[in-house]
């Protein structure tokens, strides 16, 4: 891929976009709404797969089960907007995280990557959203290294560069993979978290006036995070989560910068202690405002209206 190509895919698609989602469903509550909002945006957005990403936080009993905890709340997404005919485009990822950065961890989803990569080019790119640990991708990437001239990684991953570290959940479980993807050689749009996407905070009342009642999908994502405050939070008056995920949607949806901000920005390495190096000599684009109500306004008016439903009825 030559230089300037390179950065012309560093940009929003001016067309229709193809993509796959690398997702840990089941880690918190964010993923869900990203999946939702994928499906409610059929002009923009062309699925073709999904990944189930390896995960372990207090929902899982190891990466592995994460995993299948994904694959399956997957699953149970599809049926809630009756978009079955993805269930057969729905891979099971890693099982754990690479050992190393030359060995990848072979799944059906990174199978899937590589064959699915070599139908397109650098012209015409494969988007792949990842909003987990980034294993299943890095693992395609060690498998088959020509696909990087092939796809557009955009990847919810890591902290603002003023942040105090990188250790951001997505990033720390597989320092390996993240690093694997960084020098690729593949173009890598970075919504990094803490700094620029924790200001995609959406409160509690807010979900509830706008989705509550208005059909089984927003009210199964509405419980999902009634379920998660309840967890942590007992009788909390200002109550909000980050719904961190669908950034990463919208940035395939970031149309005149309706969204957010982003700029080209040297290329990232994660370091194993927790912080970044530099490479000034290749560049990735760097996400670095979100505009909070434009997108909470364009999610909640899809979801609401159930237009998750329109492109298969």
């Amino acid at each position: 891929m030559n230089a300037a190509q390179y950065l012309n895919n560093l940009n929003v698609p001016s067309t229709k976009a193809d993509l796959v989602l690398d997702t840990d469903t089941f880690n918190e509550v964010d993923d869900q709404f990203a999946i939702a909002y994928l499906l409610a945006s059929p002009e923009k957005l062309n699925l073709k797969a999904l990944y189930a990403a390896p995960f372990h936080n207090h929902h899982s009993e190891s990466p592995g089960d994460g995993m299948l905890k994904s694959y399956e709340e997957i699953h149970r997404l599809l049926e809630l907007t009756g978009r079955r005919e993805f269930i057969p485009l729905t891979y099971k990822g890693s099982e754990s995280y690479l050992p190393d950065e030359n060995t990848p961890v072979p799944s059906p989803a990174a199978e899937d990557l590589v064959k699915r990569a070599k139908e397109y080019s650098a012209k015409n790119p494969l988007y792949v959203v990842a909003i987990g640990a980034i294993t299943n991708v890095a693992s395609a990437l060690l498998q088959e290294p020509d696909i990087a001239e092939r796809i557009v990684i955009v990847w919810l991953g890591g902290h603002g560069r003023e942040y105090h570290d990188t250790k951001e959940f997505n990033l720390y479980q597989d320092v390996a993979a993240a690093r694997v993807i960084f020098k690729s050689g593949a173009p890598v749009v970075q919504l990094p978290c803490m700094g620029v996407v924790s200001g995609f905070s959406v409160p509690y009342v807010e979900l509830e006036h706008h989705l509550g009642g208005k059909n089984p999908l927003c009210d199964f994502l509405v419980g999902r995070v009634k379920e998660e405050i309840d967890r942590y939070m007992k009788n909390g008056l200002a109550v909000s989560r980050i719904l961190w995920d669908v950034a990463a949607i919208a940035w395939l949806l970031n149309d005149n910068d309706r969204f957010m901000l982003s700029r080209p920005a040297s290329l990232p390495i994660p370091e194993y202690d927790g912080l970044y190096g530099y490479d000034q000599s290749r560049f990735i684009q760097y996400v670095y405002h979100i505009n909070r109500d434009s997108l909470a306004s364009d999610l909640f008016s899809k979801l609401a209206e159930g237009k998750f439903f329109h492109e298969a009825n």
